[in-house]
């Protein structure tokens, strides 16, 4: 009678053993498609990323070649003659002005 009782028990505690690892087999799987989800969120942000920089970088490059030729444009017209000088020291005056205007101006409508 006793071998009877203790096969019972051993019977109920291997039911409650498989109940068990079923819920954490359940629970690991749910946090395992988590894990998933998330690592697939950030491959797809890590693309995005990666393409605006690349956008970011052809940008930069087409204003370097830019200010480039407006340096070159610049140091030319300086080079050429006494008239030259006074225009460019005109305009580099009025764009000297006109920025500080803008930066009042912007500072008032802030506050």
């Amino acid at each position: 009678m006793a071998d009877w009782t203790r096969a019972q028990s051993s019977g109920a505690v291997e039911e409650i053993l498989g109940q068990e690892n079923m819920r954490m087999t359940e629970n690991l799987a749910s946090k395992v498609t988590r894990l998933k989800a998330l690592a697939l969120d950030i491959d797809r942000d890590t693309e995005d990323q990666n393409r605006y920089l690349d956008g970011m970088g052809s940008d930069f490059m087409s204003a370097t070649g830019l200010l480039t030729g407006s340096v070159k444009r610049f140091s030319t017209m300086a080079r050429s003659g006494r008239d030259n000088r006074k225009l460019l020291c005109g305009v580099a005056g009025g764009l000297i002005v006109v920025f500080f205007i803008l930066s009042y101006l912007l500072s008032r409508a802030r506050t």
